[in-house]
């Protein structure tokens, strides 16, 4: 046969197109398997040679054969494709296979490797044959070129352990660019690129790893920067992410943030805002849209997102620790530092620092005057260099900041790696706080709460910049040991600790107060919830060892009085502000306040110092041998009511008998004293004030 692997000679490329032509007319998938290889083979070996008699190009010179052959190499690279979507990586025979196909299409599409065309007389051709090239891989790309290349990506490199190899890889990112090259990166070429090759999971991973040189290619026909101002369009955007949906975006995502890793030296620093900064944000806006809550039997576990409405596929599931070991780049070090940390650290390079001394620290009276003069000289300057919400500088910190927010927000299981690499940067969280005190007295307070007046949702990206500072701030603070706080005080001192609490105590109370906040929906609201969460933090802390003074937590300007009538009134932004920060009332007057609503309670459910006996009494049976888990089963049952009345305790012996009891059938402890089944199951009920008396039987 002409193509047998025994005839090692080439043949005149006219004769051999003709018999090819025979054999593709007959040509069956699953029969002629072999020889179609054998095919694939000898044209590939034909393009070696420089003679127009022997090379399969030449056929193409032919002006009787040249469009008949276009057609015919079409379709041979059309077969090529179709037995692609069929091999599998893994095995050995199959990957050889692969390789041959794969040569095949790198051949013919590009005229680098022909001979013919080295030949000086030769080059005029070379225009014309490129432009044949082009063609062909045009008719390719309408067949669905791209989907097959995605799909033998996915067999290749969606594995915990990586079939592909290094030659594979080349080819298929060389073929995947080929249509982008000749058809000058076109917005639809583009968006089908996206789509089908960048999405691939943790491509760039793979190519760095099994073939480096291919990153500098993309990096040659700045595929990242053209990424970025395709999806800067929203109608871009949505398109790709509609088409893509959630998983797949999500890899999107973590090539576009390897790309960027790889070039933060050069084109990452002119497109990190707001290009980078945008794409980024709303890619992950998008992925939120299939998050859900809860579990439930249409959602799936996602090991990056949490529950989700889209099941993963094995080799989406087998591929996600590549992908994550991507998306860890976003916080990583030098990244942090080149989007948030530079500008940070420009804004805050002239802002006074405050060096005031600590409620705790020593000083002389003498030193009182001095001290006063300074505070409000200090005061003066930094009013002249204030800045203000909506203002150049602070928006693009605010969207810088938005950005991580809405990671620690969609990246749901990876939120405490995303906070440590953010609080531990390179005085990156101490410059964020800088430059919240430059914002004005008390950390802008004032321009945060008009702020709040007319965003209500919350939604401003000023508004996460802040939340993000809390996040941050509160596992900084939480797992920081009182060495690190007290003593070396570094990069925070206690003062802007005392700072920080009366900026979040104020913004906290005035929000609730003047109903900015909705108090409906304080459990949902962001704002409120990561705001408050540090201020409980920041209070803990004082209480266990104190660095502010007596009076710090005290709102001086609430009214005990009035506040108290408010509550007995049943006004519900008061009964929020004492569920959520009691602490801003005395002390002396939180004790009387409970006791009142103790003795009310008392009242209502009929407890009083002389009962011994309620009809609204609850009885509970404890065997002796499971008292824990009889006591436990049944306490946890009743509701808070139930917990504030009495509760009468039959006990039953060994031979499982109701054990004897006096006082009115049953031993009887009463209100006030302390019951040890009690107070072992009585865990601390919303509502709860005290539990009542407790009668035991037996």
């Amino acid at each position: 046969m002409l193509f047998s692997s025994e005839n090692s000679e080439l043949q005149p490329c006219l004769q051999v197109y003709q018999v090819a032509c025979r054999f593709m007319l007959v040509w069956k998938k699953d029969r002629d398997k072999e020889r179609f290889e054998k095919l694939c083979r000898y044209l590939v070996s034909s393009l070696e040679s420089s003679s127009i008699k022997l090379s399969y190009v030449g056929v193409a010179l032919n002006k009787e054969y040249a469009i008949a052959w276009i057609a015919h190499v079409k379709d041979v690279l059309w077969k090529c494709c179709c037995y692609l979507d069929e091999l599998r990586p893994e095995f050995l025979t199959d990957m050889r296979v692969i390789l041959l196909y794969l040569r095949t299409l790198v051949t013919f599409t590009s005229t680098n490797t022909w001979n013919l065309l080295r030949a000086k007389h030769m080059e005029v051709l070379k225009p014309g044959l490129n432009q044949l090239c082009a063609n062909v891989l045009g008719h390719l790309f309408t067949k669905g070129f791209y989907l097959t290349l995605k799909s033998l990506l996915l067999r290749g490199l969606g594995k915990a352990k990586i079939p592909s190899k290094h030659v594979s890889v080349s080819a298929v990112l060389t073929l995947a660019l080929r249509p982008l090259v000749s058809a000058g990166f076109t917005e639809k070429l583009m968006t089908m690129f996206l789509i089908h090759i960048l999405s691939v999971p943790a491509l760039i991973l793979h190519i760095q790893g099994l073939a480096h040189e291919c990153s500098s290619v993309l990096v040659g026909h700045n595929v990242f920067t053209k990424s970025l101002e395709l999806l800067s369009s929203e109608q871009n955007m949505r398109i790709v992410f509609n088409t893509l949906e959630g998983n797949y975006a999500l890899c999107l995502l973590a090539n576009l943030i390897q790309l960027a890793y790889i070039q933060r030296e050069d084109a990452l620093k002119d497109v990190a805002f707001p290009a980078f900064t945008f794409v980024v944000t709303r890619l992950m806006e998008s992925c939120q849209h299939y998050v859900v809550t809860k579990q439930s039997n249409l959602t799936y576990w996602h090991p990056v997102l949490g529950w989700f409405a889209q099941s993963m596929g094995h080799s989406l599931h087998e591929a996600m620790p590549f992908v994550k070991t991507q998306l860890y780049m976003l916080w990583s070090g030098p990244m942090v530092s080149l989007l948030l940390g530079q500008t940070l650290s420009e804004l805050v390079e002239n802002v006074t620092e405050n060096s005031s001394e600590g409620p705790s620290a020593g000083g002389g009276s003498s030193n009182i005057l001095k001290r006063a003069l300074d505070h409000r000289s200090n005061r003066t300057n930094a009013a002249k260099h204030h800045r203000k919400l909506g203002s150049p500088e602070c928006t693009k910190v605010a969207l810088l900041c938005s950005l991580y927010q809405t990671a620690l927000g969609t990246l749901t299981q990876l939120k405490l790696d995303i906070l440590t690499g953010l609080c531990y940067q390179d005085k990156i969280l101490y410059n964020l706080w800088l430059f919240l005190n430059s914002l004005g007295p008390n950390c802008g307070l004032k321009a945060f709460l008009d702020l709040l007046a007319v965003n209500t949702k919350c939604s401003a990206p000023e508004f996460q910049m802040l939340i993000l500072f809390c996040d941050c701030m509160t596992h900084y603070v939480t797992i920081l040991d009182d060495l690190e706080m007290y003593e070396q005080q570094k990069p925070f001192r206690l003062t802007d600790y005392v700072n920080m609490s009366t900026f979040l105590n104020h913004f906290l109370y005035k929000g609730v107060l003047g109903n900015l906040f909705d108090v409906k929906g304080l459990g949902s609201n962001v704002l409120f919830q990561s705001a408050h969460t540090l201020l409980m933090v920041l209070y803990r802390r004082d209480c266990r060892r104190s660095y502010t003074i007596d009076s710090h937590w005290i709102i001086k300007e609430l009214r005990v009085g009035s506040f108290i009538s408010d509550l007995e009134k049943g006004k519900k932004v008061t009964q929020v502000l004492l569920q959520k920060m009691p602490h801003i009332i005395p002390h002396e007057e939180r004790v009387q306040l409970f006791r009142r609503y103790v003795a009310n309670e008392k009242t209502v459910l009929g407890l009083t110092e002389s009962a011994c006996v309620s009809p609204q009494s609850t009885l509970i049976t404890v065997h002796r041998c499971r008292i824990v888990e009889d006591g436990y089963r049944q306490l946890a049952l009743l509701p808070p009511q139930a917990l504030k009345g009495v509760i009468r305790v039959r006990f039953i012996n060994e031979q499982g008998l109701d054990e004897a009891g006096i006082d009115q059938d049953g031993v009887f402890k009463g209100h006030r004293s302390r019951c040890s089944l009690c107070f072992i199951f009585l865990e601390p009920v919303a509502g709860a004030t005290a539990p009542g008396p407790v009668q035991f039987h037996g």
